[in-house]
């Protein structure tokens, strides 16, 4: 455990160092109660990655910090993605990669269980696994999980407690003062504790084809190509003047988080499903857009969705968040639009956000130090932050690094075309509203979203749709009727 510790703590010096390489300044601890993401500890040394004491003494109402010697010599993290593992690998000070899925903070071993989110399969991974974690052997227990908006409010739920509360490892709500409010509602249970952390803040906009609108409207100027989407009817107008140019306009998909995040009630009320007449309209507005072959019915994440990324492609635009950049685009491909700037970034027809990672750690840890100075600096290390932002153009969950980074050319994206997006995106954060989140909301939308399809594709009448989708759903949750 001493190599640990020493590990550590050569990791809050070297995030001091890079905070210093950085530009940045030590931030003054923060005012309570502000924040977002749950994030940080006490007010860490300069760069936010403080160094654990093996004897640390527990928040007031918290559980003992776990004595070092105590403290496991594998740290599992259980994700449905690479983006953690390479948030980790790229960023926290002193991690080595080993291989794939495996690596090293010291003398603890790093081990990624990776189960893709399809078909509810990496929730069902947690549901099997979480609720023994504390029995399991040492080097089997979940130290960390991450969860997404669609179904974190499941995991926090103090009922059946398998993520810790942040304050019982020693977080508190000064730390947590520079984040965005709407990330710790995300993950707050019913009694109001924290139990989660983000480094991420997702609001989203249209991401275009800057080429595409030149031949279309005229303009690749991110003001004026405001104008041309700012809403449905002149986002539909656009759509149209695309499809007579010979591109069409994105996916259905593509617009479906728009048109759900506005809406006016849950997916469930009272264990019934309810369809809202904000996603209604999204079924009547998309098919009309695919009957007029201005928008197409792709898969999110598949081949034909994906070919925008090539030159010849026809695509108009995209619906996403700042995390869509380099993990949708293609951007270090030679040859693809982003590799050569030609994307560009508005807000279009409404606000709304997508997505978002969440660090949660498990009840029964045996890692309690080493996943709380995980959570502390992949969340509210500024210096951290900013290099992720830089390096991987994200939108990261820190007011006073995005206002930085809007207010220089550290800002600038090169895959739009050296267009400065932090602004918008810091202003969409603050204007998030998760009143309707439900822990329903990822099996509703894949379900929605497959039995429209057949709809949209005419394989099915709408009526026989919904019928599909209620199927589909209640066969998901047994416990819902409609």
């Amino acid at each position: 455990m001493k190599k640990r510790l020493m590990a550590l703590s050569m990791a809050a010096i070297m995030a001091m160092g890079s905070l210093a390489g950085c530009g940045g300044t030590t931030p003054a601890a923060p005012a309570a109660g502000s924040g977002e993401t749950p994030a940080a500890t006490e007010a860490p040394a300069a760069g936010g990655s403080e160094t654990p004491a093996a004897t640390e003494a527990p928040a007031e109402g918290g559980d003992a910090t776990v004595a070092a010697g105590e403290e496991g010599s594998v740290l599992n993290i259980y994700v449905w993605n690479e983006e953690f593992k390479s948030r980790l690998e790229d960023h926290y000070p002193g991690y080595e990669k080993v291989d794939a899925t495996t690596g090293k903070i010291g003398d603890v071993t790093v081990k990624f269980t990776i189960t893709p989110s399809d078909d509810n399969a990496y929730q069902n991974k947690l549901d099997s696994t979480l609720p023994g974690n504390a029995s399991a052997a040492a080097d089997d227990k979940v130290d960390i999980f991450l969860v997404e908006a669609d179904y974190a409010l499941k995991y926090v739920d103090e009922s059946i407690d398998v993520a810790m509360k942040l304050s019982d490892l020693g977080i508190t709500d000064a730390d947590l003062a520079d984040q965005y409010e709407y990330t710790k509602d995300v993950v707050t249970d019913a009694s109001g504790n924290l139990r989660g952390a983000s480094w991420q803040a997702c609001s989203a906009g249209l991401i275009y084809n800057r080429e595409a609108a030149k031949d279309v409207l005229g303009t690749d100027d991110p003001a004026e190509v405001q104008k041309a989407v700012s809403d449905w009817s002149k986002y539909v107008e656009t759509a149209k003047a695309a499809q007579a140019k010979g591109y069409t306009m994105c996916s259905v998909n593509d617009t479906y988080r728009t048109y759900s995040n506005n809406v006016s009630g849950k997916w469930v009320q009272d264990g019934k499903i309810v369809v809202d007449k904000n996603l209604e309209a999204w079924v009547d507005d998309s098919k009309a857009l695919v009957d007029a072959k201005a928008e197409n019915t792709f898969d999110l994440w598949g081949d034909d969705w994906a070919k925008a990324k090539d030159p010849a492609g026809k695509t108009f635009c995209y619906f996403g968040p700042a995390w869509f950049f380099n993990f949708c685009l293609d951007a270090d491909r030679e040859g693809s639009i982003a590799h050569d700037g030609g994307w560009g970034f508005c807000e279009g027809p409404q606000g709304y956000f997508w997505g978002g990672t969440w660090i949660c750690a498990a009840t029964g840890t045996d890692n309690q130090t080493l996943v709380k100075d995980v959570i502390l600096t992949m969340t509210t290390d500024q210096a951290v932050l900013k290099d992720i932002a830089v390096k991987d153009s994200d939108c990261v969950n820190s007011k006073a690094v995005l206002a930085e980074l809007a207010a220089s050319d550290d800002g600038n994206i090169a895959l739009l075309g050296g267009q400065n997006p932090y602004a918008q995106l810091a202003a969409g954060a603050e204007k998030i509203d998760l009143s309707n989140l439900s822990e329903y909301d990822q099996g509703c939308t894949e379900e929605f979203q497959h039995a429209m399809k057949n709809y949209f594709d005419g394989n099915a009448t709408k009526e026989e749709a919904y019928d599909l989708f209620y199927k589909a759903v209640e066969e998901k949750y047994p416990e819902l009727s409609h």
